[in-house]
């Protein structure tokens, strides 16, 4: 029977009893942490020539890493695949119940399945070692059981055993699943230092991350150009100056000679200045009180190179120039910040 929903003006339900935290809670939880690095720890001396072969073999490969697993198993095997993803191992996941109904598919004899289970004895997987033997793939088994099936019909066995879970029930995977996981991790980092994987191939992988801004976003990417460029004559007077810095709102110009080099800079601050020192400017070239040899960058550099040089010298502005020093473009901070490259 269904229970009739509260009318206006009835009076509120009794509230439950609020459970308070209990302080042993917080020395379990310690108790927790003890134990999953003891796991972690315990891995260091197993990593042997079996850990160099797995290594060895998926660098060879002409495929992909396919890693599987059920249940908290195929958590941390789609974490591990998508780890390895990001850092230049082509790796994806496949779930191993899909794949006895067809996602065996996916699997060509250029891959490498990577199979996770901490019984070695999951018969999701087992199901599909046979097909996958038959199609030619090899196989890289993570158990906490190295007498298990598993680890005997795989090609490469690694050793992931924890002497205890850090549940106190001994039954909810904890240290074992945080054991396996690192050393899903140890393995892609070693896949990733062996292929010279660096920091601008990452970018690459996470283009709408900040790291890929800051290390794919040129200086060509974000300068302002043609008709928004402030640029003035060497010959002209400082009022005509003023008003190309009123216009184009960059807070500077650039000066020219007649071949479009970068003579100087004219900035808000040497306005000021000039202000101070001469009083009436209605007369003066900008060429008497520019700021010679200003800082500048190519277009081809990297955005956040022009945002070290502002910091460095403390400067808002800089001016983009070619390799012959004509001006091609120029920036300021407020577009690095629009471009979300700081």
């Amino acid at each position: 029977m269904k229970t009739a929903a509260p009318r206006l003006g009835d009076a509120a339900p009794e509230p439950r009893d609020r459970i308070a935290a209990n302080p042993s809670s917080l020395e379990l939880a310690r108790q927790v942490l003890q134990i999953e690095a003891r796991a972690v720890a315990a891995l260091i001396p197993r990593l042997d020539k079996n850990f160099l072969g797995a290594i060895e073999v998926i660098l060879n490969c002409g495929g992909r890493v396919v890693v599987s697993g059920i249940g908290k198993s195929g958590h941390i095997a789609r974490k591990i695949a998508s780890t390895m993803a990001s850092t230049g191992t082509p790796a994806f996941f496949v779930h191993p119940a899909e794949a006895s109904h067809g996602d065996i598919g996916m699997i060509t004899r250029e891959d490498v399945m990577i199979a996770l289970s901490n019984s070695g004895e999951s018969a999701e997987l087992l199901t599909i070692f046979p097909a996958i033997r038959r199609q030619g793939a090899k196989l890289i088994a993570i158990t906490g059981n190295a007498e298990s099936t598993l680890a005997r019909e795989a090609d490469i066995h690694l050793d992931a055993h924890v002497d205890q879970e850090a549940c106190p029930l001994g039954l909810a995977p904890t240290a074992s699943t945080t054991a396996v996981l690192a050393l899903g991790d140890a393995l892609s980092v070693a896949l990733l230092d062996a292929r010279g994987f660096g920091a601008e191939d990452f970018a690459r992988s996470h283009p709408g991350g900040n790291l890929g801004r800051r290390l794919l976003t040129r200086v060509s990417d974000v300068m302002r150009t043609g008709p928004d460029l402030p640029a003035v004559s060497e010959r002209g007077t400082l009022r005509d100056t003023v008003l190309e810095m009123t216009n184009k709102r960059m807070g500077m110009t650039a000066i020219l000679d007649g071949e479009s080099r970068v003579l100087g800079i004219f900035t808000d601050g040497d306005l000021r200045r000039s202000l101070d020192r001469l009083g009436d400017i209605s007369r003066t070239m900008v060429a008497d009180v520019m700021t010679r040899a200003p800082r500048t960058i190519r277009p081809d550099h990297l955005a956040v190179e022009a945002v070290e040089i502002m910091e460095r010298h403390k400067v808002n502005q800089i001016l983009v120039t070619d390799r012959d020093g004509r001006l091609v473009g120029a920036l300021n901070m407020h577009d690095l910040f629009r471009a979300k490259v700081i």
